[in-house]
């Protein structure tokens, strides 16, 4: 048993409800929501119950009006939507009753949820917007964030895009204004959608960047890629199909990736011919500097995780692009370097190693060209830098069978 679960009910038998009421009902609230948040719907359903019923005969009012607020929580989680509604509007009119705005508006809120599903669309969008009032005026901004969010999505669903674009944009400024980056993330994924339904995909671009950029794909990868491919989707539109396929192949190479998002991002990949090597070097090309370390950041990150051939290939086809007559490539270089040396040391040493064996397949004129290069990139690093770079690269040369000093 849970630790915490395992003191609660150890708490209950020492406040039998017949001696210690609330003490009891107490507990059986906690040991309700403990249940919730775990999933186990059925045995919450009943703590929760109980607990309400407990609050009703003592009276507290306010405790039941919030054991009334995560019954109705459990029972959408068990799929009993009508009990559900009926929990969330006693509650939401209690707690009016009680001047408690804050959980009025998470059960309005929640109502909104359970109406959603039920297929009342104009109703839920009603809940949510006075649940984001209420949240609004009691400056919770990332909850009203997420009313707007929902109510906005709800129009663009409904085939309202033009409605839909106001409240969206709404919930991403909010959200940001709150610090949230998660709904931040979420509410500009589904404005880059409702631009795209407008018809307007340059719009959906600045979106969906939005999204990418609060995703991060070390914590949140299933929804980076979500927005790494609905970004590659605009770009599509737009006509950039450089940036589209290397987008998508991004998307495409998160293991956490949800199969639609995956299915979705190889699609376009199909549609378009073309090479990797060749789309991530167009986008340099075509971006500021100011940008190289970003696009060249995803992209290794994309390679840490492939099999060794695979990275090797993929470094061999960016050293190759930095060896062309009109690239810049010292500064691709240094911009190489920079994004190496802020992987943790696992991913460090697979680039690192992928550098080396790529360099030591070319031949001779080529290969010397890249050396003088890559050297006189790591000279504008502080000495550690440098000299920890040096090291592992000369090892890793030598396991390459071409040692050499760097």
């Amino acid at each position: 048993m849970d630790p915490a679960r395992e003191a609660l009910v150890a708490r209950l038998a020492r406040f039998p409800v017949e001696r210690y009421p609330v003490q009891h009902a107490i507990t059986l609230f906690h040991l309700g929501s403990l249940d919730a948040d775990a999933g186990d719907a059925a045995t919450a359903l009943e703590a929760l119950t109980a607990a309400r019923r407990l609050f009703a005969d003592i009276p507290m009012r306010l405790e039941e009006a919030k054991a009334t607020v995560m019954l109705g929580a459990a029972q959408r989680a068990a799929g009993a939507l009508d009990e559900a509604r009926e929990s969330f509007t006693v509650a939401s009119g209690a707690l009016a009753e009680l001047d408690q705005p804050v959980e009025r508006a998470a059960a309005v809120y929640n109502l909104g949820l359970v109406l959603a599903e039920l297929g009342d669309g104009p109703a839920a969008r009603a809940a949510w917007a006075s649940a984001g009032e209420l949240f609004g005026d009691a400056g919770r901004l990332a909850q009203a964030a997420a009313a707007a969010r929902e109510q906005g999505a709800s129009l663009l669903t409904s085939g309202d895009p033009a409605a839909a674009l106001p409240l969206l944009a709404r919930a991403s400024e909010l959200a940001e204004h709150a610090g949230d980056a998660a709904g931040l993330g979420a509410a500009a994924n589904v404005l880059g959608l409702a631009h795209l339904a407008a018809d307007d995909p340059a719009a959906a671009v600045a979106a969906f960047r939005r999204a990418v950029g609060a995703f991060p794909r070390s914590t949140r990868p299933a929804e980076y890629a979500m927005a790494k491919a609905n970004l590659a989707l605009a770009y599509e539109r737009v006509g950039d199909l450089p940036r589209a396929r290397l987008t998508a192949g991004q998307a495409l190479g998160v293991s956490g990736a949800a199969a639609a998002v995956l299915d979705q991002a190889g699609l376009l990949v199909a549609r378009h011919g073309g090479r990797r090597d060749q789309d991530l070097l167009a986008v340099l090309d075509d971006e500021g500097r100011d940008a190289w370390v970003t696009l060249l950041r995803e992209e290794m990150v994309r390679l840490v995780e492939l099999r060794d051939e695979d990275r090797r290939a993929g470094m061999g086809a960016f050293l190759a692009g930095v060896l062309r007559p009109e690239a810049a490539a010292y500064d691709l270089a240094h911009a190489l370097w920079e994004v190496v040396l802020e992987q943790p040391e696992a991913p460090y040493r697979r680039l690192v190693a992928a550098v080396a064996e790529a360099w030591a397949e070319l031949p001779e004129p080529e290969a010397d060209r890249l050396h003088a290069i890559l050297r006189s990139a790591l000279a504008r690093f502080p000495m550690p830098q440098w000299q920890r770079l040096a090291a592992s690269l000369a090892a890793a040369a030598t396991t390459a069978g071409k040692p050499a000093q760097w």
